[in-house]
């Protein structure tokens, strides 16, 4: 009786599935992110470049930013100022050049093969429009085909074109209404020529165990047990690309539910041309080892110093999730 009882308990825990073996095309892979998740999907991008063909970042800053430091973060990297000026694009470039002699990330040689579409807001008092600039100049240092949209009057969050706050609020879920559809700009931008959205979703959003490509500690590093992909019915049969899309803070499932995923716009476009959307999740966290309050990407170095290398816990996890989808 108490086995059976312990099994109860225990059951749950693994119930969450796999992700599914679609698949996928291994190569063309793109990411985006806003916010902490902008910042994330600039390290997955130069880390490994030689997989990640292009970006989207919405208030986000350039790669190894915070240089290891929370208050090099919280300043340099989001409001800088005239004693805390944002960390030099050129500095970051030679710290990513002698990284990738190391090994530690993929060469840069990669880079300028690729694309990056940046976003700042007029209105976003969070991450200052001069951080997305210093990151449209450390790519334009490496010759990357990048574009930067600054003329919206935006908040600090996901830019759509009819979900959300008001267009120059900062407020939960930081999802803001700017009449405009940043997921499909740039998912244009990054991919080509797209096939129109669809009127509304058709595909299937599914759940699934984080554990399992996180060494079986999600919590650990801060990453919620159960993550979020979305399915076209195509990429069933199709060979389908694969797109990385990383929430904010304060914007993962356990925070808002389902919001960021079927509000920030990626879906519909994903149904017409053949695109799976991986939605990993990030969590609140307060050891004293993992500190990450805000629900947070890891871009200042909490879960340890090799946070922006190909070592990361974090970005190891995403990697081994994009492998199974193309399985």
């Amino acid at each position: 009786m108490k086995a059976l009882l312990a099994l109860a308990i225990v059951a749950p825990l693994y119930a969450a599935e796999p992700l599914p073996a679609l698949h996928a095309a291994r190569d063309g892979i793109t990411a985006s992110g806003v916010s902490s998740g902008g910042y994330m999907a600039v390290q997955l991008h130069v880390a490994y470049s030689s997989r990640i063909a292009g970006i989207g970042v919405i208030a986000g800053g350039p790669y190894y930013c915070a240089q290891g430091s929370l208050f090099t973060a919280l300043y340099n990297c989001m409001q800088p100022g005239t004693w805390t000026p944002v960390t030099a694009p050129a500095l970051l470039k030679s710290e990513a050049d002698a990284l990738a002699a190391a090994g530690a990330i993929d060469s840069t040689t990669n880079l300028p093969r690729s694309r990056a579409w940046l976003f700042t807001g007029s209105a976003d008092h969070t991450v200052y429009p001069a951080v997305v600039r210093a990151l449209r100049d450390f790519y334009a240092a490496y010759r990357t085909q990048v574009v930067l949209v600054a003329d919206k009057p935006a908040g600090h969050g996901m830019v759509t074109d009819n979900h959300g706050n008001a267009c120059d609020l900062t407020v939960p879920p930081f999802i803001v209404d700017c009449d405009y559809d940043a997921a499909g700009q740039l998912l244009a931008f990054l991919l080509g020529p797209l096939q129109q959205a669809a009127a509304k979703e058709t595909g299937r959003l599914l759940s699934f165990d984080q554990a399992r490509y996180a060494g079986g500690d999600a919590r650990g590093m801060a990453m919620d047990d159960a993550g979020l992909v979305y399915v076209p019915q195509r990429c069933a049969t199709e060979r389908c690309r694969i797109h990385v899309a990383f929430h904010g803070c304060l914007q993962g499932s356990a925070e808002i539910g389902e919001r960021y995923v079927r509000e920030a716009g990626y879906n519909r476009w994903a149904d017409t041309n053949g695109l799976v959307v991986l939605y990993p999740q990030a969590v609140k966290r307060y050891s004293p080892f993992v500190f990450n309050p805000r629900g947070c990407w890891d871009w200042w170095g909490y879960t340890g110093a090799g946070y922006h290398t190909k070592a990361a816990p974090q970005m190891r996890a995403v990697m081994k999730m994009v492998e199974r989808l193309a399985e």
